[in-house]
C-alpha cells in the first residue's frame, strides 16, 4: 500500500509540473550531459564502460557525474569525466535519516543548483532511483533517461526497459545507447572496468611493499574482508584458515586490505593466523589500495567495492557472494579469472541487505560458504593461471 500511494502521489507530482518543464529534444554530440549515480565503488565501476563508450560517441560533449561523497576520488580520476559533482543521496549515505523531510529539501536544493547549467541530457543509471529521476526533472533538463519502473516513468522522456538479471554494466551500456538510438552493446564491446593509480599511488605500493621484504617475485595474496552490509560478510577463522594454507602452499605473503571502520574484522583474522599478515586497514587512499592491489597474485574478498576495483586492476579474484544476485552484481570480465564462491542455500540471492543485527543468526548464506570451496576455488585458479 505504501509503494501505491507514492507511485500515485510521485505521477501527480509529474502532472502538475509539466507545463512548466522545457520540451524535450535529442541531443546532440556536444551537448552537456549529467550522469547521475548514487551508488559505492562498485556500482560506480560498473558504469565506467558506459562512459568510456559515451565519450567515443560524443567526444565533444561535457559530461558531467552526479555521485556521493563516496565516490568523488573514483570519477575525478576517470578521464572520460569533464566534471565531478558530490551530492549525499538520501538513502546512500549508510547514516539514519535524519527527518522524513530532509531528502525532499535536498532535493529542492539539488534541482536549484542544477538549474541554468544548461545540461542537455540527464542519464538516471540506477534502476529504481526516482529520487534523481525527480531531481532531473525539476532541475528542467529536456531530455531524461531512465529505466521503465513506474517510479520513474512519470519524469522520464524516454522510459528504457529493465532486463532482470541482466548485468549491471550491460544495463549502463543500454541505457546510454539509448539516448542515440544506437544498437545493443556486445559484451565485448563494453571492455574493462576503469580505474587507474596514479604514479603516486603506484610508486607508495612498491615502497611499501619492499621495505617490508617483498619483492616483485614474491607471491602476494590480498584478503579483502570487509563490506558495506554485514549480511555479506564471512568468517574471520574462514579468512585465517584460508589465508594460511594459502601462504604455506605457495610461500606466498598475506596482505589484508580495508577501511578504518574495518580495523577490528582485521585484526581478528590475523589473530587466528598462524602467519604473520600485513595490514594495512584505515592506512591507505582509494588509489594506494588499488594499487597494493595490483601487485597480487590473488585478491579474496566477500561482495564490495573494492573487490571490484582489484577486478579492474586485471588481478585474479574469488568473490564470496550471498545475498546479492551475482549475475547482475558480480566480477565483470573473464570468468575464468574471477570466481564466484555461494554456499547452497535455496534463498539466494535475495538481494536483501538490511536485516537487522537481531536477524543476521537467521540470514548465514556467506557464513555457511566453507573453507573448503574457497581453496578449491584458489587451488584450481592459481594453477589454470600458472599453466597459461
Amino acid at each position: 500500500m505504501r509503494k501505491r500511494l507514492r507511485r500515485i502521489a510521485l505521477r501527480a507530482l509529474a502532472y502538475s509540473s509539466t507545463p512548466f518543464l522545457p520540451r524535450a529534444r535529442r541531443p546532440s554530440r556536444t551537448s552537456r550531459i549529467l550522469l547521475i549515480r548514487p551508488d559505492h565503488i562498485g556500482d560506480l565501476l560498473f558504469t565506467t564502460p558506459a562512459l568510456r563508450l559515451l565519450r567515443t560517441e560524443c567526444p565533444q560533449a561535457h559530461i558531467t557525474c552526479l555521485v556521493g561523497p563516496w565516490g568523488w576520488e573514483l570519477m575525478e580520476r576517470n578521464a572520460n569525466v569533464d566534471q565531478v559533482l558530490v551530492c549525499p543521496f538520501p538513502g546512500f549515505t549508510r547514516q539514519p535519516k535524519p527527518s522524513f523531510l530532509q531528502p525532499y529539501a535536498l532535493l529542492g536544493r539539488y534541482a536549484r543548483l542544477l538549474q541554468g547549467q544548461g545540461y542537455d541530457l540527464a542519464l538516471v543509471l540506477r534502476f529504481d532511483h526516482w529520487w534523481g529521476a525527480l531531481l532531473a526533472y525539476w532541475a528542467g533538463i529536456p531530455q531524461r533517461i531512465g529505466y521503465a519502473l513506474p517510479e520513474l516513468h512519470p519524469f522520464l522522456t524516454q522510459p528504457v526497459p529493465y532486463t532482470p538479471g541482466r548485468h549491471e554494466v550491460e544495463q549502463n551500456l543500454t541505457l546510454t545507447r539509448a539516448a542515440w538510438q544506437r544498437k545493443e552493446p556486445s559484451t565485448e564491446e563494453a571492455g574493462a572496468l576503469e580505474f587507474n593509480p596514479s604514479a603516486e599511488d603506484s610508486k607508495f605500493a612498491t615502497r611499501y611493499l619492499v621495505e617490508r621484504g617483498i619483492e616483485p617475485e614474491t607471491p602476494l595474496i590480498v584478503i579483502h574482508p570487509g563490506a558495506g552490509a554485514p549480511v555479506k560478510l564471512w568468517r574471520a577463522e574462514g579468512f585465517a584458515q584460508v589465508g594460511d594454507r594459502l601462504a604455506e602452499r605457495y610461500k606466498a605473503r598475506l596482505l589484508i586490505t580495508g577501511s578504518s571502520q574495518e580495523e577490528g574484522l582485521a585484526q581478528e583474522i590475523a589473530s587466528h593466523m598462524r602467519s604473520e599478515p600485513l595490514i594495512t586497514v584505515g592506512q591507505t587512499t582509494l588509489g594506494e589500495m588499488a594499487a597494493l592491489m595490483a601487485h597480487a597474485d590473488l585478491v579474496i574478498g566477500v561482495d564490495s567495492g573494492p573487490m571490484h576495483l582489484a577486478v579492474a586492476q586485471g588481478v585474479p579474484t574469488i568473490h564470496l557472494y550471498g545475498p546479492v544476485d551475482h549475475r547482475t552484481f558480480g566480477p565483470w570480465g573473464d570468468l575464468r579469472r574471477h570466481r564466484v564462491v555461494i554456499s547452497g542455500l535455496d534463498c539466494i540471492p535475495c538481494n536483501r541487505l538490511d536485516y537487522t543485527p537481531q536477524e543476521l543468526e537467521e540470514h548465514p548464506c556467506v557464513r555457511l560458504i566453507t573453507e573448503e570451496q574457497v581453496l578449491a576455488e584458489a587451488y584450481r585458479l592459481l594453477e589454470m593461471l600458472n599453466n597459461l
